[in-house]
């Protein structure tokens, strides 16, 4: 079977080094939505709303634009993903600047937060028809995140690496922010910013064994 092209709609870094260290080479291909206009308080309606949005918008792009990576825009996988961590019942995303990352690490320090990930993939081969489970499956991963209990020096030093002010959650996992990171429970690589595991049954509830990628 002629496999399609697998397209990441995201700019990630953490996300496009995980796919590839798992096999899988993806074209690249950031999304233009606008996550400002999506404002929920349910975590993971949030975050499958922002994935599914940002899918989207990249699977509607390839159906009207050539891409020189994308031979066949009707044979493709588009994944979105959108992460958020959740501290005490409020939502954190990427913070605005190193004033509330700085803020935001004093109150997480010491505590457990849940870090949510919301991954949608389309098929594009089905963008054209109402298929659900054919067209697209959204599905959000739950990772408890424990923080330690960093001093004020530290936290002034890590923002001032720049690293957290690029991260959902104020934090790198695979970064230097690994340091200030007790222990999760559950998955990491959602903590990295996509869940592998998921992934996997998500190809596969869609008809494709993750291992044909890797050739």
């Amino acid at each position: 079977m002629k496999m399609p092209t697998f397209v990441l709609a995201s700019a990630s870094p953490a996300r496009r080094s995980l796919l590839e260290s798992a096999g899988i080479k993806a074209v690249i291909c950031p999304s233009d939505f606008d996550e400002n206009q999506i404002k929920m308080r349910d975590a993971t309606k949030l975050v499958q709303v922002l994935a599914e949005g940002k899918a989207d918008a990249v699977a509607d792009f390839l159906r009207t634009n050539s891409h020189p990576q994308v031979p066949n825009p009707k044979a493709c996988l588009v994944l979105g993903c959108d992460s958020i961590l959740l501290v005490n019942g409020e939502i954190y995303g990427k913070p605005k600047d190193a004033a509330e990352a700085v803020y935001r690490w004093k109150k997480m320090r010491g505590k457990v937060g849940e870090l949510y990930t919301g991954h949608a993939l389309i098929n594009t081969k089905f963008a054209e028809f109402a298929m659900e489970g054919e067209r697209s499956i959204v599905r959000c991963q739950v990772t408890k995140v424990y923080f330690a209990d960093v001093s004020d020096k530290q936290i002034a030093a890590y923002v001032a690496t720049g690293e957290p002010l690029e991260c959902a959650g104020c934090f790198a996992l695979e970064g230097k922010g690994g340091f200030f990171v007790d222990k999760i429970e559950g998955c990491h690589t959602n903590v990295i910013g996509l869940s592998l595991p998921l992934l996997r049954q998500m190809l596969r509830k869609m008809g494709y064994d993750v291992a044909d990628f890797w050739r």
